[in-house]
């Protein structure tokens, strides 16, 4: 299928071209970059060899929709313009978080503006999206601390109270783009760690709670707190709430084990042993741990993520795969690069 990536100059757009230079349906037929357009592709992306001189491309609307599937990788606010352009027939998956919300009133609060409308939301282990997003054409991929989150604490709803979760979770820098920032210096970050986006104004915190309260067809409250770890990539986040019924870490073992049997990308560690963020790096897996704190009946759970594998570019291709009626895993069988 020809394919387009449009936004391929960012770290999700070079991950996703490196997952589609192996994928067996996927060709990346055009590909985009507005301020690096002219530019060798490897002179961004090195690790993308196996492009040779192929440059990123200047955005041209109708080479993007003579092609069959579009993944949009644009910094949030921008796809929605471009929505318009595109041939209604074309299968699309945004990166962005533009169609991700189903509350006008949240986006203009987390993200000011104009709300663009709401896709199907794609993350595919959460119960009965598959389903849906294997009908559609238009997928908003999820944000990566979503990800992290949502599915950690999904299996758990109808035992929590759903009103006190509290989410402690640290991602690595590529999670804040490939602009120039003086915060993200090397200097300034090796050897230390820091919170941002300080008392739940993170973007993500709408996006969980919608598709949490989804879910239990009730209102979900989080608290969520975001720390820059100082690693290129991978997210680790801790999650816990406030139990409703009696439970015992091997109960809710089990649990989780058998909630997430059938989704290949969710493994269930055996009790005692913790989920690592460079287990999942270069993959679209997600380890996952859970614990009960009977000192204080809370749930405690661990899960680790890449951010630019299961929490962008890995998401977004398995979604693509889901809305073509290909095999989930086509393309993603990388196990994590380990130590």
């Amino acid at each position: 299928m020809k394919t387009a990536i449009v936004g391929a100059s960012g770290y999700a757009g070079t991950e996703l071209l490196r997952l589609l230079l192996d994928h067996p349906n996927f060709e990346p037929t055009v590909i985009t970059a507005h301020s690096n357009a002219g530019e060798l592709i490897t002179s961004v992306a090195p690790q993308l060899a196996k492009l040779g001189d192929r440059r990123f491309e200047a955005f041209d609307l109708a080479k993007v929709n003579a092609c069959d599937l579009v993944f949009l990788a644009l910094p949030h606010g921008e796809s929605a313009a471009l929505i318009a352009q595109l041939n209604p027939n074309l299968k699309v998956v945004d990166l962005g978080a533009d169609f991700r919300l189903t509350s006008a009133e949240k986006w203009a609060q987390y993200y000011g503006g104009t709300h663009a409308g709401t896709w199907t939301y794609g993350l595919p282990e959460l119960p009965g999206n598959r389903a849906i997003i294997t009908k559609s054409t238009r997928v908003a991929n999820p944000g990566c601390y979503a990800t992290s989150i949502s599915l950690a604490i999904a299996p758990a709803l109808a035992l929590i109270d759903i009103q006190d979760i509290v989410v402690v979770a640290a991602s690595g820098t590529t999670g804040a783009g490939r602009s120039a920032k003086v915060n993200l210096l090397g200097s300034e970050v090796m050897g230390s760690l820091s919170s941002y986006k300080f008392g739940g104004v993170h973007q993500h915190t709408p996006e969980v709670e919608e598709a949490l309260s989804h879910i239990v067809g009730s209102e979900v409250k989080i608290s969520f707190t975001p720390i820059l770890a100082p690693m290129p990539r991978g997210i680790l986040s801790t999650v816990t709430a406030k139990l409703t019924a009696s439970a015992t870490t091997e109960t809710m073992h089990a649990l989780y084990t058998k909630a997430y049997a059938a989704d290949e990308f969710v493994t269930v560690l055996p009790i005692g042993q913790m989920p690592k963020t460079n287990s999942v790096i270069g993959s679209n897996h997600v380890q996952l741990q859970v614990a009960v704190d009977a000192h204080t009946n809370r749930l405690i759970i661990s899960a680790a993520i890449d951010n630019l594998g299961k929490g962008a570019a890995g998401q977004a291709i398995q979604n693509a795969n889901l809305i073509c009626g290909l095999p989930e895993n086509a393309g993603l069988e990388t196990s994590g690069l380990g130590v």
